[in-house]
C-alpha cells in the first residue's frame, strides 16, 4: 500500500501576526489575522458555561467551564484563502460570477505542480510570460487539465514583520490567462496577493492613466475562470510534481472567497 504524507500549506492565522504588521501596514490586519477574544476553561469559560447552565462557578465539576474563542474583524480574504469568481466582479465568462459556496468540493481536489519562480522575479513586478514558460520546462510535467499551479516565488524567506513580505512579486493579465488558457483552474501563490501590491498599481495607474494596470491578474479571471488561493505556506516542502492538493474553504453563504485550509497529498 502506497504511504500518503499530508503537507499543510495553510497560514496559521495567528492573532499575534497583526503586532509584527509594519506601522505604515496596519490597515491590513484584518486580512492576516482575525482578533480572537480566547475563553479559557479555568478563566473566563467557566463564567461562560456556568451561565449558561444557569449555576455557580462553585458547582462546575472540576471548577472548570469550557473552551471557546470568538472571532472578530474577519475578512473572508483572511490568511490563505480561495478567491471565488465573484471576487473578480459580477460576471464570469458571460455568466453571474460564482460564489464560494457554488465551487463543489471536486473542482477543489485536484493535482498540482509547483513552478519555481525563484530567480525569475523580482519584488514590485509583475512575473512575465517567459518566466513561467521557463520554469514549467524545468518542471517537466504539463499543467494538470482542471488542476492547479502554485507558484513559488521564495517569499518565505519573509516574516508578516518585514517590509519585503508586502512587496512581492505578482502576476499580469497575460501571466493569469497563459496558466488559465493551458489547463489550471486553480493558481496559488505563496506572495500576500495575486496581483502586484495596491501601492504598486495605484503608482502605475497614476503614472499611466491606463486603468487596465488596476488588478489585471484577478480581473483576468472574468474571462477564463480561476479559483485564487493567496498566502500560502510551506511550498518548499513539495515536490515539482506528482501530488494532489484540497483547497477546502469555509462554507460562507453569497461570499466572494473564504480561508481554506489547504493541504497536499505526496
Amino acid at each position: 500500500m502506497r504511504v500518503v504524507t499530508l503537507i499543510d500549506l495553510t497560514r496559521t492565522l495567528d492573532p499575534a501576526d497583526r503586532d509584527l504588521l509594519p506601522e505604515p501596514l496596519r490597515t491590513l490586519a484584518p486580512v492576516i489575522a482575525p482578533n480572537v477574544d480566547y475563553a479559557h476553561p479555568a478563566g473566563s469559560g467557566r463564567e461562560q458555561f456556568a451561565s449558561a447552565m444557569q449555576c455557580r462557578v462553585e458547582d462546575l465539576p472540576d471548577g472548570e467551564g469550557w473552551g471557546s474563542e470568538l472571532l472578530t474583524d474577519f475578512s473572508t480574504h483572511l490568511g490563505t484563502h480561495v478567491d471565488a469568481p465573484l471576487h473578480y466582479g459580477s460576471t464570469c465568462e458571460g455568466k453571474p460570477a460564482r460564489t464560494i459556496t457554488d465551487i463543489a468540493l471536486e473542482e477543489l481536489w485536484c493535482e498540482a505542480i509547483v513552478l519555481d519562480l525563484r530567480g525569475r522575479c523580482a519584488a514590485n513586478t509583475a512575473i512575465s510570460v517567459d518566466a513561467l514558460e521557463s520554469a514549467l520546462a524545468e518542471n517537466g510535467a504539463p499543467i494538470p487539465a482542471g488542476g492547479a499551479v502554485l507558484l513559488r516565488t521564495g517569499q518565505e524567506r519573509y516574516s508578516l514583520a518585514d517590509l519585503e513580505f508586502f512587496q512581492y512579486p505578482g502576476m499580469s493579465r497575460e501571466g493569469t490567462l497563459f496558466l488559465a488558457e493551458r489547463g489550471a483552474k486553480v493558481l496559488g501563490t505563496d506572495a500576500a496577493g495575486w496581483d502586484l501590491s495596491f501601492a504598486v498599481m495605484a503608482r502605475k495607474f497614476r503614472a499611466s492613466g491606463d486603468n487596465s494596470v488596476l488588478w489585471d491578474g484577478h480581473r483576468a479571471g472574468r474571462e477564463r475562470e480561476v479559483f485564487i488561493v493567496q498566502q500560502m505556506a510551506n511550498l518548499a516542502a513539495l515536490p515539482p510534481s506528482g501530488f494532489r492538493v484540497a483547497f477546502f474553504p469555509i462554507k460562507i453563504a453569497r461570499a466572494s472567497a473564504a480561508p481554506a485550509r489547504v493541504v497536499a497529498f505526496t
